[in-house]
């Protein structure tokens, strides 16, 4: 399989020992509820996972929660983002990870992600870290001021290679902040707390947290080694997070520990950044009160490749609702039909499916090859079946066609549109009574923007 490397800025072909792909995903600091910006990195974790295995790979995967020592600035510079949502909501900081942590799994499941073989909270590996310190303490990368145990860039020759950051213009100005810093990008191992800090360990150093950074590199080491495959994350995490990976797993062990680094663009709302002080920070909660489903979001993310940014508007969710029920629809037509399939056809379209997820992951090609499996070949069961396989990775449910479609009576159809001309009319009283003369015929209607979906009770 073919991967563009952030690393190289280039595709590269991956071979894996004994068939096993060692993979790391940098997961929540959860503190939040997750937004669908959180979300389209796990939808990419989930695909890639799901490809590898379509390709006859096994994996053995990793993701972090982390629910300590994230500090408000990536910098290393501000509270920690747990024990401040804790403050604010007055409750203890264990209670806020653990309700947050909750929430994510739940959007998981929601969204048909598939969780690694490994779940790591940070706070389960304090000592892991502490043991990782030490050895790059005696290996004479660290070193100790007032605030903290630090990591010395200038002793790793190395550091910048991922991001190509300028280390002697970019981020001058951290320095001032903490002038006691040998460079202004040396970053966090060890931080000292206060006594009314709650969420902290003794250690050699002193009473404190782990930094951030750390905790992947320990615990990616724990369950993978010193080598890894590929590690995965959003594309905000490449200058700064995922530059201090490197510079501290591959000073611990004296090589390069991590083979392929893979990164999720941002999602985007309307064109513009997603941020809680626009009102433009969506939760999967939000879309499904709208009435949209988890997996119209799903589709919504395999049109659009990973290393592109995804904009998200209410328009382009409304058009993937509408397509993917287009395509469940003919899914469901393959379904029914007692025809046969040349085996020929169905191979050369499987090699075709499989040729695009192994290049770099172009789920977008995929669902078109998807499309037109539907479309060109005469319905058959032996279709959906292909697509069965191919829906492994794709995950949408298409082995569930009964509870997304079923025919609606043209009685029903009638009546909700004799409503939703009520509807634009501004005729509310008809409007309710047409509702539940539907709903007492069985069918549930949701009304969206000037249209409307009909659902069997």
């Amino acid at each position: 399989m073919k991967f563009y490397n952030s690393l190289t800025n280039k595709k590269e072909n991956l071979k894996f020992e004994n068939n096993l792909v060692k993979m790391y995903t940098c997961g929540p600091t959860v503190y939040y509820y997750p937004h669908i910006g959180n979300m389209r990195a796990y939808i990419f974790m989930d695909l890639l996972r799901k490809s590898l295995k379509f390709c006859g790979y096994e994996i053995n995967g990793v993701l972090n929660i982390t629910d300590v020592g994230h500090l408000v600035s990536d910098a290393d510079e501000g509270e920690d983002k747990i024990e401040l949502m804790a403050k604010k909501e007055k409750k203890d900081p264990y209670e806020i990870s653990k309700f947050y942590t909750n929430c994510f799994f739940e959007d998981c499941k929601r969204l048909n992600i598939e969780l690694p073989e490994h779940i790591a909270k940070a706070t389960e590996h304090i000592n892991d870290m502490i043991e990782f310190i030490k050895d790059l303490e005696k290996k004479g990368y660290t070193y100790k001021i007032d605030d903290g145990i630090y990591f010395d860039i200038k002793k790793f020759p190395n550091y910048g290679a991922l991001s190509g950051i300028d280390l002697d213009k970019k981020g001058i100005n951290r320095i001032e902040e903490n002038p006691q810093k040998h460079h202004p990008f040396d970053f966090v191992l060890w931080k000292f707390v206060p006594k009314e800090h709650i969420m902290k360990w003794d250690s050699p150093w002193g009473i404190g947290c782990p930094g951030w950074h750390i905790e992947c590199s320990a615990m990616g080491e724990k369950y993978l080694g010193d080598k890894i495959d590929i590690h995965t994350g959003g594309i905000d995490h490449k200058s700064i997070h995922h530059e201090n990976e490197i510079a501290q797993s591959d000073a611990k062990e004296g090589h390069k520990v991590v083979k392929c680094w893979m990164h999720t663009e941002f999602l985007q709302v309307n064109g513009g950044k997603m941020s809680k002080s626009l009102g433009n920070l969506y939760t999967l909660d939000q879309l499904i009160e709208k009435g949209y489903s988890p997996l119209d979001f799903r589709y919504m993310n395999l049109l659009t490749h990973y290393r592109k940014s995804l904009n998200f508007t209410f328009d382009s969710l409304n058009a993937s609702k509408v397509a993917l029920k287009s395509l469940k629809k003919l899914a469901f037509e393959h379904k029914n039909s007692t025809s046969l399939t040349d085996k020929n056809i169905l191979a050369k379209y499987e090699e075709f499916f499989k040729n695009a997820i192994s290049d770099d992951l172009n789920i977008p090609l995929a669902i078109g090859i998807v499309w037109k499996l539907l479309k060109n070949e005469t319905k058959s069961k032996d279709v959906y079946n292909l697509l069965l396989k191919f829906d492994k990775v794709l995950s949408l449910d298409l082995d569930k066609l009964e509870e997304y479609y079923e025919e609606i009576p043209d009685e029903i159809i009638k009546l909700a549109e004799l409503r939703k001309k009520e509807r634009l009319a501004k005729n509310w009283t008809e409007s309710d009574n047409l509702r539940n003369i539907i709903e007492s015929k069985g069918y549930i209607i949701k009304d969206i923007k000037e249209n409307y979906e009909i659902l069997k009770k």
